[in-house]
């Protein structure tokens, strides 16, 4: 299992998510995966800046360092024509160092543009309406599309890479397994449930690779990485269902206000212990992920994670 690096854009700047993320490569990080939103879920993490413009300073300051939307929703405020030229854009910053994820998006971040937040399965006729969209004009030449929900009137990308970018779909629950399964190139998803990836295998995603994600708090105080863990993440123990629909921070603020720093340090590994941390881990790779990217929460703690990780962690996590 690869390890990735996590630039969380609710928490970080852009010019410091850049300078983590070039010390991320020095540490040894196999990956990374780039956030995508209008709004930061709680007021505490306090930032949110464009993640398309960080991926394009983040292509041009590291050299080996694969990077990856994790995820951009191309059906509401990005017209799918416009997420198919900025992904070739950065495709071609990267040199083939970039991959697409897509997913069916946030009320929180989509709403903002109006015109309602769609049920799911509505979305996911748009996500799927979009990658027929976007792989049509990463092949080339002048593109018509006619769906139930998006035209294009003739639409070219000119410029694109020799190779598309690996273009990924991420997944919650059957309906979003089985379109990944048809259209996408790898799997992606935020919690370590195998029915995930066997969903995935059936609709046609077998031997694809599959990327998770997991939240950690390092901190040498494990009492501090607690705290700081609830402050800004404690909104990630609610459901996604429930989640993808709610509004603004202040929303997120009123559903998490019953979690306790106890109940988040039961799903976020917090603290300097390794074997906390590959716990958490290892249960990704039990469900037969190939990928798992990092966040390290607090923005203002990265350069000393990135350090242990380099020290201790990836040794010791590959070492399994």
């Amino acid at each position: 299992m690869e390890i990735g690096y996590t630039m969380m854009c609710e928490q970080s700047g852009p010019r410091a998510l850049v300078s983590d993320l070039v010390a991320a490569e020095q540490a040894g990080f196999d990956y990374s995966v780039i956030s995508d939103h209008l709004s930061p879920w709680l007021e505490e993490q306090g930032h949110s800046p464009y993640a398309w413009a960080v991926l394009g300073a983040a292509a041009m300051a590291t050299s080996r360092i694969p990077l990856m939307t994790y995820v951009t929703c191309p059906i509401r405020r990005y017209h799918p024509v416009v997420v198919a030229q900025k992904a070739a854009t950065v495709a071609l910053l990267a040199e083939g160092r970039f991959t697409l994820g897509l997913g069916a998006g946030e009320n929180l971040n989509e709403h903002a543009v109006g015109g309602g937040w769609p049920l799911p399965a509505v979305r996911h006729e748009q996500l799927r309406e979009a990658i027929e969209i976007i792989r049509a004009l990463w092949r080339g030449g002048d593109v018509r599309y006619r769906g139930r929900h998006y035209q294009v009137d003739r639409a070219r990308v000119w410029d694109l890479p020799d190779t598309p970018p690996p273009l990924g779909v991420a997944v919650s629950g059957p309906d979003s397994c089985r379109l990944a399964g048809e259209l996408a190139d790898l799997m992606i998803a935020i919690e370590p449930r195998p029915e995930l990836g066997q969903a995935f295998d059936a609709a046609g995603g077998a031997g694809k690779p599959r990327y998770g994600q997991l939240a950690v708090s390092y901190d040498q105080s494990e009492k501090v990485a607690r705290q700081r863990a609830w402050e800004q993440f404690r909104w990630s123990a609610g459901s996604w269902r429930v989640n993808a629909e709610l509004p603004d921070a202040a929303a997120f603020d009123a559903a998490s206000a019953s979690v306790s720093p106890e109940e988040l340090a039961e799903k976020v590994p917090c603290g300097p212990d390794v074997e906390r941390h590959l716990e958490a881990m290892a249960q990704f790779r039990d469900a037969g992920y190939t990928h798992l990217a990092l966040v390290q929460i607090g923005g203002e703690h990265q350069e000393a994670f990135v350090a242990w990780a380099a020290e201790q962690l990836l040794p010791a996590a590959r070492a399994l």
